[in-house]
């Protein structure tokens, strides 16, 4: 009989690892590192929970680090199996996890040669190499076209709004189906396209990041444009950690929009990640993910300046004019917002404005629960900037909008497993599933194997 397991992804929004096991067939959907906490970050060290050997094949969802990060590290250690993609997902993976690879190596270093690491010497988990063995096993799939798993089952790929490439993966086999939300985004979004209607199957494993908040209704280009105008007025400068992949972009969308407008002036706009510059390029390659026609794209791709060397970055960190600055990592857990952080977070009349979610353990969550100081580079940092939190700009879809997609199935499945969610958002969502919904729903903890058992019947709805 079928069962299904989660090795991370479950109590935590980071380390998506869940594992399907039809017969003898072992498929990962999803291979993302953990992020946050130091016991969290400790798992990407640790056995993965099964025989990485015993994999026969891994489905990846989209390319956020929290869901394809560990892949190098599996393959590093004998993983030679497919990884099933959308082409928009592999180009931007590629991307991230190169990044990945040249930030550990450069973190080890640098703590090699301060001497602030534990460990003697420091390591990365993997390194370059192990990227680009990891390339060689990419296959792409194209939305909606079924294919071919080892061990008979088929692989379906709808389109989840979220970020460039972002799916829903639906697999099925002789007498069974499920349904992975991987990570849905809004039905609002200002830039990506909304998530497609699920199909239906026997059960549904969905993401709970925002499981227990509804987002607020307030205008993010309004909210935007008030944190800058006020920041600058007061001679700062504004420092956006963001995600390089999709949140950095409808950033540059945001003030495009601004800057169309009239406001902002003539305030400079810097995006400081190498990484979010070839994203950008991306997403303009794949017009079919966002709502923006080429013109659009282009122009708000071009309303900032691309900060590419890292003297030109340490130029940018010591320069007090003000100026709007975009960079990695999202969460504050690493990359070159971290100087920016040093630089700038000490002064009253600069900011440091949260866009996303802030999971918890990382420096973003630290600031949004009121930190007034950081750990960075082994020094504690003053935090006397202003601190803003503009969850309107999230790329998650909330409560409302996982229950939308949800309510959207043609039928009840047996039953809901949630996951990728902090404990609360968790729990809370299963218990809206129950209670608007009517539909066996189950919180799978960390290596909790449950039974996908075709004999379940499915849940009459009250129409019925």
């Amino acid at each position: 009989m079928p069962t299904l397991m989660s090795l991370g992804g479950a109590g935590t929004v980071t380390g998506s690892r869940h594992l399907l096991q039809i017969g003898d067939t072992r498929i990962l959907v999803d291979c993302g590192l953990f992020q946050g906490f130091k016991d969290l970050r400790e798992r990407n060290w640790a056995p993965l929970g099964v025989p990485v050997q015993t994999i026969d094949a891994v489905i990846l969802t989209h390319a956020h680090l929290d869901h394809s990060g560990y892949l190098p590290r599996l393959v590093k250690e004998g993983f030679r199996g497919a990884i099933y993609a959308t082409s928009g997902t592999v180009d931007l993976a590629k991307l991230i996890l190169l990044d990945s690879a040249h930030l550990q190596e450069k973190d080890a270093e640098f703590a090699n040669r301060h001497g602030y690491s534990a460990h003697k010497p420091a390591l990365p988990l993997y390194d370059t190499k192990d990227v680009e063995e990891t390339f060689g096993l990419f296959e792409e799939v194209p939305l909606h076209v079924p294919v071919s798993l080892p061990g008979g089952a088929r692989l379906s790929f709808y389109g989840a709004g979220h970020i460039i490439g972002a799916a829903s993966a639906r697999l099925e086999w002789a007498d069974g189906s499920v349904l992975f939300s991987g990570d849905l985004g809004r039905y609002n979004d200002l830039v990506m396209k909304p998530p497609e209607a699920p199909r239906t199957a026997d059960y549904v494993v969905i993401e709970s990041t925002y499981g227990d908040r509804i987002h607020d209704a307030t205008d993010p280009l309004q909210a935007l444009g008030d944190v800058i105008e006020r920041t600058v007025k007061r001679g700062g400068t504004v420092v956006i950690p963001a995600f390089a992949v999709g949140r950095a972009q409808s950033l540059l969308y945001c003030l495009w929009r601004l800057k169309e407008a009239g406001r902002l002036g003539l305030v400079p706009i810097y995006v400081d990640s190498p990484m979010a510059t070839n994203a950008t390029n991306i997403m303009c390659k794949h017009p079919e993910d966002h709502r923006l026609d080429e013109q659009s794209c282009r122009a708000s791709c071009g309303v900032a300046t691309y900060v590419r060397d890292v003297e030109a970055s340490k130029e940018l960190t010591a320069a007090r004019y003000p100026k709007v600055i975009i960079s990695a990592s999202g969460m504050a857990t690493g990359g070159r917002v971290l100087h920016h952080l040093k630089a700038f977070g000490g002064s009253s009349r600069n900011t440091i404005l949260l866009s996303g979610f802030q999971a918890a353990g990382t420096r973003g969550r630290l600031l949004l629960d009121g930190a007034r100081e950081l750990k960075i580079h082994g020094d504690w940092v003053p935090i006397r900037a202003e601190v803003v939190d503009l969850p309107a700009l999230s790329a998650h879809g909330d409560a409302a909008d996982l229950t939308s997609w949800l309510s959207a199935l043609p039928e009840p499945p047996k039953r809901v497993f949630v996951v990728h969610g902090e404990p609360a958002a968790s729990a809370a969502f299963a218990s809206r599933i129950e209670q608007q919904l009517g539909w066996r729903s189950h919180v799978l903890n960390m290596f909790e194997e449950v039974l996908l058992d075709q004999n379940i019947p499915r849940v009459q709805t009250a129409a019925e």
